[in-house]
């Protein structure tokens, strides 16, 4: 039972991260509820293996339709490489109940940001380009890249709020360059944690599938619809795991 939770869990997780980013608010804290006294690197690295997948197929399908700006997404690719690695390396010493405690206020926290980006990303008006859109995109690269390394939740979305704010991207176009950073720094992430034994590849790899087909799903809708119609389901999710996580870290 605790399989096909977590599938469906995956499926979900894939679903949303191809639309709106934030994939990992979904499955992440469905592995916690359902693994309570696994180590807490061992289920961000089962995290990561499984949503790398779903990651990989929404980049190559958005990729096909919009066309991303690889003289910037190159470079803060590679930074969001190195700085997951150097953010999933942190996080093999930080004791399991410091993460615990802190996810649902991380959740608060994009709840909140959900809630006030409705502006955003409406015009597609790149503010920089060359060497300084690189630079730039490097910088989100980084920065967002330690933070998924070392934790997770929320990265899409954080990186499509920095594309969008920093570089004047629109939604779309932020959420096609997100998946290409995201995937990167999911890889790094994965290579830590798997050299020092915290994957459980079983189960990432069954969770995998589930999660390309809501990648699959999420992406078509996206291209076809827009988020607009997920984004109350996207809030109502968030929601109930900001009160299950809470419950688990600060009341039970």
């Amino acid at each position: 039972m605790e399989w096909i939770a977590m599938a469906l869990a995956a499926l979900l997780a894939g679903f949303v991260d191809a639309i709106v980013g934030g994939g990992g608010l979904v499955l992440l804290p469905a592995l916690f509820a359902a693994f309570p006294q696994a180590a807490a690197a061992t289920l961000l690295g089962t995290n990561k293996a499984t949503s790398v997948w779903g990651t990989a197929m929404a980049t190559w399908n958005y990729s096909r339709r919009v066309p991303l700006r690889w003289s910037a997404m190159l470079p803060a690719a590679v930074a969001a490489f190195l700085a997951a690695w150097a953010g999933a390396w942190a996080v093999t010493l930080i004791p399991g109940d410091t993460l615990r405690r802190l996810l649902p206020l991380v959740l608060l926290a994009v709840l909140l940001y959900t809630l006030s980006k409705k502006e955003l990303g409406r015009q597609h008006t790149p503010r920089y380009s060359g060497k300084n859109e690189a630079i730039f995109a490097s910088l989100i690269g980084a920065g967002v890249g330690f933070y998924d390394g070392f934790f997770g939740p929320g990265t899409g979305s954080f990186f499509i709020f920095l594309l969008v704010r920093v570089l004047g991207y629109d939604f779309l176009n932020a959420s096609v360059s997100a998946k290409l950073l995201n995937f990167a720094s999911n890889v790094a992430a994965i290579l830590l944690f798997a050299s020092k034994g915290h994957v459980w590849w079983s189960l990432a790899l069954t969770l995998g599938a589930a999660n390309v087909l809501g990648s699959v799903l999420g992406t078509h809708l996206a291209l076809r619809h827009g988020a607009g119609f997920v984004r109350g389901i996207f809030i109502a999710v968030v929601g109930v795991l900001i009160c299950k996580t809470g419950w688990d870290a600060f009341l039970r």
